[in-house]
């Protein structure tokens, strides 16, 4: 059986990095952690999936090779009863040798969880991990560490398992740094919870302990968002000497993304832990509110993730731990864990976020958990200026149980159907779809689900070549080199599938500024067709409205969505007229839509520029200039990873396309 879960069985001898400047950081995984499943072998969205994507993620990467490798073991009772009752840990520990019914009658007693003959080893250990990790990044002997465990924890109470969690890790090591290990010296403990769904029960471990100062950020929704009550509001703040210590911030809607959060650190967070001071910092490291998930509906990209754990490392000399709890759309599980690890290992540096701004919900939340705060913290007297606070999202189309609603009801479809009464609350929407008594709200909803069910093919000529930089328009975010965060699109499902085909345009670069690129030209294509001219593009399957999205992010992203800028009898238009000019849009520099042909008997379509704006190229009066380095790159990235071509060949396309005359 192996104690490090490696694939391929590699050695579980501890590796480290010969770097010397590196930092010391540990990584728990143990695939013996996979064994906690469905008792039907159905699919649900905690499965044993989630956290072998993450370490294949981090193998890809070369990310294990670098760190202290640490064997998992499992908690000892002593340590998980400072946190639960000894029933409920004898009722854990037994549960995989009860009877398959009778772990079925348990389980359906149960809010939202799933129980099967590896559930009790993999909880041991995944309590068992995290304390482990922690006592090592306390003892000095690490900088940090991260903890690849499940079943998750935060929702565990002191007498209930509860929203797939068994135990809770993370308030069982901070009890155990506390009580168990005084000679450490870990006296003041931060507990940073950015999972989707509040912890509730790390909460309640810590509810009355000036000692741990448990801050969580998460969807609330007035209460009616999972678990579904109002003890993550921000009112509850703790009681008697634990007063104060308790912070949460609950959102009003969901896709708030990394603006969002980045304001409530810098306005919340940030401060409070100036003055706290921990000695060490515990990091409930869900990452459901990444974009695409399937339950949080929000919009954390992996570089959010990245800027948020950064300005952490600013306190507690950097010791940090993170245990996993939530996630569960595996491709941005993987990518915002393998973000996180390398901030852990101080890889690069981080980049602040842009000009994207927070919800007005946001600064309403923020200011409110200020001024209950203020009380207890002093650093949070101040009002936020106006000047700050009106620096925000032009309206989204808000939902008020948000569009993840229709995730959800996805999500709920693969669940067992003996477990679908007892997960209904986190898979399934608490409340059905509900569209404001508003007449544009109303209209969009319309058109979105009636081009939804229509596929076209993007072709993209430009920086969109690459995919990394494609998926800013689905799924929002900024890859390097940009300065601007995309907003996404409302639909954040990835391409359906992406090719490549040569086509007989002209690939040129104009302008000599972007607000997204900063100084240097961008691509355009010309509309006209010439046998001469050879044009690389990739093609994205997408829904016709995604493409209304990209559409409106390639040209004017504040413009109001409530009808679409490119509709089904525009569709039919263009395949006879070769091109229409999007005249909502037309301030914009890529509002000439143009049909390519079709594949598959699915039309092909990219935007560029009308042909008027070709002749003022021509005649200087736009000027034709160079890309910028970090443009360039991600067209040579697209080309190369697209397997079209070679990166000297790359290289040498944009250099001809950039200098040979209009």
């Amino acid at each position: 059986m192996m104690e490090v879960g490696s694939s391929g069985g590699k050695s579980n001898c501890n590796r480290m990095s010969d770097a010397k400047n590196e930092r010391r950081v540990g990584l728990i995984y143990d695939q013996r952690m996979c064994k906690h499943r469905t008792p039907y072998g159905d699919d649900h969205p905690e499965k044993p999936d989630r956290i072998t994507v993450i370490w294949n993620k981090l193998e890809l990467a070369g990310i294990p090779q670098r760190c202290v490798i640490l064997n998992a073991k499992d908690a000892k009772d002593e340590y998980i009863c400072a946190v639960h009752s000894k029933n409920h840990v004898n009722l854990i520990r037994n549960i995989s040798s009860k009877e398959y019914s009778k772990r079925n009658r348990i389980a359906s007693k149960l809010n939202s969880i799933y129980l099967n003959e590896g559930s009790s080893e993999s909880a041991y250990l995944a309590a068992g991990s995290v304390i482990e990790v922690a006592e090592k990044v306390a003892k000095g002997e690490l900088n940090s560490a991260f903890a690849i465990v499940r079943p998750p924890g935060h929702h565990a109470e002191y007498d209930e398992a509860m929203g797939f969690c068994l135990f809770n890790n993370i308030a069982i090591a901070a009890s155990f740094l506390l009580d168990q290990r005084p000679e450490l010296g870990i006296n003041k403990i931060l507990i940073v919870d950015w999972d989707v769904h509040h912890g509730n029960g790390t909460q309640k471990a810590f509810w009355s302990d000036p000692r741990v100062l448990f801050f969580s950020v998460h969807r609330h929704e007035f209460g009616s968002f999972y678990p579904a009550n109002f003890d993550g509001f921000y009112t509850m703040v703790g009681e008697g000497p634990g007063a104060g210590y308790n912070i949460n911030v609950p959102w009003e809607n969901g896709r708030c993304g990394d603006a969002d959060y980045l304001a409530v650190w810098d306005h919340v967070l940030v401060p409070v832990a100036k003055e706290f001071n921990p000695d060490i910092i515990l990091v409930s490291a869900g990452f459901d509110a990444a974009v695409g998930d399937p339950l949080g509906g929000c919009r954390l990209t992996p570089h959010g993730y990245s800027v948020l754990l950064k300005k952490l490392m600013d306190f507690a000399q950097g010791r940090i731990v993170l245990a996993l709890e939530g996630g569960y759309n595996l491709d941005s599980l993987a990518n915002s864990a393998l973000a996180c690890m390398e901030v852990l290992l101080e890889d690069k540096p981080i980049s602040e976020l842009s000009e994207a701004y927070p919800f007005e919900s946001t600064w309403r939340v923020i200011q409110a958990v200020r001024q209950v705060l203020s009380a207890y913290w002093p650093t949070l007297a101040d009002k936020l200026p106006t000047k700050l606070t009106d620096q925000k999202a032009p309206p989204h189309i808000l939902l008020s149980s948000s569009e993840s609603d229709d995730e959800d009801d996805e999500a709920s479809k693969i669940i067992s159907k003996d477990l679908v009464q007892a997960i209904e609350d986190v898979v399934e929407p608490i409340s059905k779809l509900k569209i404001e008594d508003n007449h544009d709200e109303v209209n969009s909803a319309l058109w979105r689900s009636k081009l939804s069910k229509t596929d076209i093919w993007y072709a993209s000529f430009g920086s969109n070549m690459w995919k990394s930089r494609f998926l800013c328009y689905i799924e929002g975010g900024q890859v390097i080199g940009m300065k601007k965060l995309c907003s996404g699109s409302v639909d954040r499902n990835p391409p359906k599938e992406t090719r490549w085909k040569a086509f007989p345009h002209r690939l040129f670069f104009g302008r000599d500024f972007t607000q997204t690129w900063g100084p240097g030209g961008v691509a355009f294509l010309d509309p006209r067709s010439n046998s001469e001219d050879k044009a690389y593009v990739c093609l994205y399957k997408i829904t016709l409205e995604q493409f209304n999205d990209v559409l409106l992010q390639e040209n004017v992203p504040d413009h109001d969505m409530n009808s679409p800028l490119f509709d089904l009898n525009a569709l039919d238009s263009i395949l006879n007229e070769g091109s229409i000019p999007v005249e909502a849009v037309k301030r914009g520099w890529y509002h000439n839509v143009v049909y390519l042909g079709k594949k598959d008997d699915i039309p092909i379509l990219t935007m560029t520029c009308p042909l008027s704006v070709i002749e003022s190229f021509k005649s200087g009066e736009i000027p034709l200039c160079a890309p910028s380095k970090d443009y360039a790159d991600t067209l040579v990235r697209g080309l190369v990873e697209g397997k079209q071509l070679s990166e000297g060949d790359a290289t040498t396309y944009i250099q001809v396309a950039s200098t040979k005359p209009l």
